[in-house]
């Protein structure tokens, strides 16, 4: 069967600091932006049923991270202390990784040109 990549989209509101960026780092004070992360996974389309994984599913489980993620302070929460688009592309790869399978890259754009690509090396 034929290898598919599948790629999901969300969105959220949040604040974060960057508290270990340099003194002076305009980034260390507290900001927002309007953030967008996907999740692609890769895998063969199964026969039976014509696809590989059901967006629903997908759906489900980026909808759930995005409304933890909404409108927070994403310091205050475990494991995004840093605050980085870094730290959060690993975040969310260690939350949806175990959910569902084939998860191959997880992107997160704090703007519309700047983006982290997390591949799940670590």
């Amino acid at each position: 069967m034929p290898k598919v990549h599948l790629v999901k989209s969300f969105s959220f509101d949040a604040a974060h600091n960057l508290p270990l960026a340099p003194e002076g780092h305009k980034c260390r004070n507290l900001h927002g932006h309007g953030f967008r992360f996907e999740l692609e996974f890769a895998g063969p389309v199964d026969p039976q049923r014509g696809w590989f994984l059901d967006f629903h599913d997908i759906s489900a489980v980026g909808k759930e991270i995005a409304a933890r993620l909404d409108h927070a302070r994403l310091n205050d929460i475990p494991g995004l202390e840093a605050g980085t688009s870094e730290v959060l592309a690993v975040w969310i790869w260690k939350e949806v990784q175990p959910r569902l399978p084939g998860l191959v890259r997880v992107s997160v754009y704090e703007t519309p040109t700047s983006a982290c690509h997390y591949y799940g090396e670590e």
